[in-house]
């Protein structure tokens, strides 16, 4: 008499799990590169995007944080505007000279909407003086 394994596993079953140890490992090296870097981008891509968001917006100059996570740029004119990435585009904001201010932390710039404050860490007073135009 020849009794039935118990627990073997078949081919098939084998199959199955390789083949989701596979997608599995697709999927987390998937989620791994879609986990881009979140960063503004240099003092030349942030005036990029302010002078192409704003009209007749011409930049003087530039300054990103130290995190990167967002940016001021001001117009040969005196305007200012604050950047932040939001997913994989620039948000570019155009805000009163009233609402920029600093911290311990760095320089907040306070953004109406869902966009929310943006900070510049490690900026101070200083950084922002040498923006301005003369």
């Amino acid at each position: 008499m020849i009794l039935p394994l118990v627990g073997t596993v078949t081919t098939g079953a084998l199959a199955g799990s390789g083949a989701g140890v596979v997608l599995g490992g697709a999927g987390i090296a998937w989620l791994c590169t879609r986990r881009r870097d979140r960063r503004v981008g240099s003092p030349e891509d942030v005036a990029a995007a302010a002078e192409s968001a704003l009209a007749g917006f011409t930049v003087a100059g530039a300054v990103v944080g130290a995190d990167g996570q967002g940016a001021l740029a001001v117009a040969t004119d005196g305007r200012v505007a604050a950047i932040k990435r939001h997913g994989r585009r620039m948000v570019v904001c155009e805000i009163p000279w009233a609402r920029v201010r600093s911290t311990a932390g760095g320089i907040v710039a306070e953004v109406e909407g869902r966009g929310g404050p943006v900070m510049l860490a490690g900026v101070d007073v200083l950084d922002i003086r040498r923006l301005a135009p003369r």
